[in-house]
């Protein structure tokens, strides 16, 4: 941060919620020059980034009020959708859930829809948050989730949802109890060379789609949250934060299969605010 940065840091010591917002990373410059390892470092170069940015825009006497929820963006990176091309563009969501917290999916598909200026969602993937002392996930952990997505659909606000990193069983399960089905379910092949035989005959039999990905069962850990906003905001308390959620969207030109906007949201809470 720069020599303005003590607003920035005033602010981010008194909020209680945190959102990061990237705007379009093909407006980003500076990550054309780079190449992420993996969506991991991708996601903290970008926590960085947009903090470094935003907190450019602060000095001292220009901090009146103190928000409660602090909104950090790379305003020349905002971009939405011209509302003439609407019907070219697939708009597709992943969903990360770091932090339990059910209302997250309403509030992360409300905050997309407002960044893209779209009013619905084509195509949204969940991925749960992973469980801890070693417990199986299980259809109980993502029903309220799945509750959610639910609603949201017969909201219009989402058109098709789906799941990450389910095997047969449990998409099963998730099949036969859920109101909306799910429309896909992605696969992560660093943990299987192959699609497992059962889960495509599964998925083929229920006209399920299998996708793949290469996402980390965890894409941020709270510790690497803390140090990238750390290393952005120098002296102020990293380690009063934790992330709640993050969101990953892009738009691609349906006909011609061009990604025309990617970028990432990310809540985060004060701890003992939640």
């Amino acid at each position: 941060m720069g020599t303005d940065s003590t607003a920035a840091r005033t602010l981010l010591d008194k909020a209680d919620k945190l959102v990061i917002q990237t705007g379009n990373l093909l407006n980003w410059g500076c990550l054309k020059k780079k190449c992420p390892s993996t969506p991991s470092e991708e996601l903290q170069d970008c926590i960085r980034t947009t903090l470094n940015e935003w907190s450019q825009k602060f000095s001292p006497e220009l901090v009146k009020e103190i928000p409660q929820t602090l909104e950090c963006t790379v305003p020349q990176a905002m971009e939405t959708i011209n509302l003439d091309e609407r019907e070219e563009m697939k708009v597709s969501v992943k969903l990360f859930i770091v932090s339990p917290s059910h209302s997250s999916v309403t509030q992360a598909i409300d905050m997309a829809c407002s960044t893209l200026g779209v009013a619905q969602i084509d195509s949204m993937i969940i991925a749960p948050p992973p469980l801890e002392d070693g417990r199986s996930f299980s259809l109980e952990n993502l029903q309220p989730y799945w509750e959610e997505l639910e609603s949201l659909v017969r909201n219009g606000k989402v058109v098709s949802i789906g799941t990450s990193d389910l095997d047969k069983a449990l998409l099963e399960q998730l099949y036969l109890w859920s109101q909306v089905k799910p429309a896909s379910n992605q696969v992560n092949l660093a943990s299987c060379c192959i699609m497992p035989p059962d889960l495509t005959e599964f998925a083929k039999q229920f006209d399920i789609q299998l996708l793949t990905h290469n996402d980390p069962k965890e894409l941020l850990s709270e510790e690497a949250f803390q140090e990238a906003l750390k290393e952005s905001a120098q002296e102020c308390h990293s380690s009063a934060w934790s992330p709640i959620w993050i969101l990953r969207y892009s738009v691609i030109v349906k006909t011609r299969g061009i990604i025309k906007l990617k970028g990432y949201i990310l809540q985060a809470q004060r701890k003992g605010s939640l």
